[in-house]
């Protein structure tokens, strides 16, 4: 690659999921109506999950944090998407792309790690009930939360920095719907060898280390259930786990494809529309998943809204 075609970039051209206008438009309308679904199912759990006193317990607190997570990730790409698909100009500037990259970055890996946190909780529910509110304590449930976030600020910023570090590209149009790092290292003029050799070690490293954790939960859930001798308690621990279980094969799925999959990267749009699962689509359903299922949130829900005079 000769040096004249490599220059800095002051902002970058987001060619999205579809250059035709008709499908665009399609494509435009129905994310807005996931975004909106999303905006809302993920908020008003946050929201009922703090005003409902039932709800106060260590499984309701991580699941309020998924769904902040959930809100905060899919806000960071939803709006600037369809403002694109439905604007003339698909642009972002390179401060504008970093951020969003960052913010995408810390909020999936937070996910990772709440997921795997989730799975130890039903652990210690369903295998220690009777000492699980005095192991779940709220000391510890707000460390094993922090911890989280924690570790998805600093795997973050470790690829931020060295994104950073990239002196030129030898274009400024990225061939997907946000800032995501892979599709932006396919444009770097540099040796990007060390990028890519640390986003696939951090990712493989962070779903090694929450998929051991999920498998040997659930290992273990597995056979307390299949020693309990009431048919209807094991029904409602394999109903429990299965949701749960469904969200994290199509969360992790789709990670393990894009970023540590060998060679899963010789194919953008692949990759863009496997993306859109657990961007767009998995945020959206997360409350479904994990909560709206659940009866006590039913019944919270009922509640509120019978205490606000709606029936």
């Amino acid at each position: 690659m000769g040096k004249e075609n490599c220059t800095t970039v002051t902002e970058f051209i987001l060619l999205g999921l579809s250059d035709v206008p008709e499908l665009r438009v399609f494509l435009s309308l129905l994310f807005l109506l996931i975004y909106g679904v999303t905006v809302l199912g993920n908020l008003g759990m946050t929201v009922l999950i703090q005003v409902s006193s039932r709800l106060h317990t260590p499984m309701y607190f991580f699941l309020s944090h998924l769904s902040f997570v959930d809100f905060c990730y899919s806000t960071v790409i939803v709006p600037k998407m369809l403002s694109n698909m439905l604007g003339k100009e698909n642009t972002i500037s390179f401060l504008g792309c970093m951020v969003q990259f960052y913010l995408f970055c810390t909020c999936v890996v937070t996910e990772v790690f709440l997921l795997a946190v989730m799975a130890y909780d039903r652990f210690v529910a369903i295998c220690n009930p009777l000492l699980y509110m005095v192991t779940m304590s709220r000391t510890l449930c707000v460390e094993l939360v922090s911890g989280c976030y924690l570790c998805g600020a600093v795997c973050s910023l470790i690829h931020l920095c060295l994104a950073l570090e990239i002196p030129s590209y030898r274009s400024n149009v990225i061939n997907h719907f946000f800032c995501d790092l892979p599709p932006l290292l396919s444009l770097a003029c540099s040796d990007v060898t060390m990028n890519e050799l640390v986003l696939y070690i951090v990712a493989t490293l962070n779903e090694v280390i929450t998929i051991i954790i999920i498998f040997t939960s659930y290992f273990l859930i597995l056979v307390t259930i299949l020693r309990m001798n009431s048919a209807e308690g094991r029904r409602k621990a394999f109903s429990t786990c299965a949701s749960h279980l469904t969200a994290i094969v199509v969360f992790h799925g789709t990670i393990l494809f894009i970023y540590c999959w060998p060679g899963s990267g010789s194919s953008m749009d692949t990759d863009k529309v496997t993306t859109v699962f657990y961007t767009i689509v998995i945020p959206m359903l997360n409350p479904l998943i994990y909560s709206l299922r659940n009866k006590d949130v039913k019944e919270a829900l009922r509640k509120l809204v019978g205490s606000k005079n709606f029936f």
